[in-house]
């Protein structure tokens, strides 16, 4: 598969590109600091650009299967209407591109799945991450009503642990306390569905 993936530096991305360089896949990284790839830079086509800008995402989705978004805001709590930028970006150069799937990393209790948070998780969803989940609920939303065959995927506390390939995945899952998944195995679904058409137009919840 001929995959370009935005938000290849993150700590989320980056698992992705490891995992789409082991199956084999053809990947493209659009990224603002090419150096910031290191190692994996010899191993992929590296394109310069800005997720926000639909004339930088349709370049580098010219001749692309899927694309695959785990765009992220590092440490900060401010959204800084990345989400929604980005997710008008991709969605016209996908159109423009030709490319009709679409992976997209989104956070659990974004949208309608806060009904489905436990109380210490909406606690963290109504206060610390209020603003950053404001902006993903709206940049989800336009995915979902576009015509592309998206997937959105919406994992619990993310950590930095290896990958345990145990997680569960569902339209909805049972929530108690704050529970967490890696961000390997997250990466590793993203990849899995970006090759199956099980997930499309579907929204995937997955915890450890």
């Amino acid at each position: 598969m001929k995959l370009m993936i935005l938000g290849a530096t993150g700590p989320t991305g980056r698992h992705v590109v490891e995992s789409a360089l082991r199956s084999g896949d053809q990947v493209t990284a659009m990224v603002r600091n090419p150096a910031a790839l290191g190692d994996l830079a010899e191993r992929l086509t590296v394109v310069t650009g800005d997720a926000t800008s639909r004339r930088d995402v349709a370049a580098a989705l010219a001749g692309q299967d899927t694309v695959i978004a785990a765009l992220g805001r590092g440490n900060s709590v401010a959204a800084d209407d990345l989400f929604t930028r980005s997710s008008a970006a991709v969605i016209a150069a996908a159109e423009e591109a030709g490319v009709s799937r679409l992976v997209w990393l989104s956070s659990f209790g974004v949208g309608h799945t806060l009904a489905w948070s436990s109380p210490t998780q909406k606690l963290i969803y109504r206060t610390l991450l209020r603003s950053i989940y404001a902006n993903k609920e709206i940049a989800d939303g336009h995915i979902r009503s576009s015509g592309l065959e998206w997937t959105v995927v919406y994992p619990t506390r993310l950590t930095h642990g290896p990958a345990k390939g145990t997680y569960r995945t569902g339209d909805r899952l049972p929530m108690k306390g704050n529970p967490t998944i890696s961000r390997a195995d997250v990466a590793a679904f993203m990849h899995q569905a970006a090759h199956s058409g099980e997930w499309i137009r579907r929204t995937a919840v997955i915890s450890d």
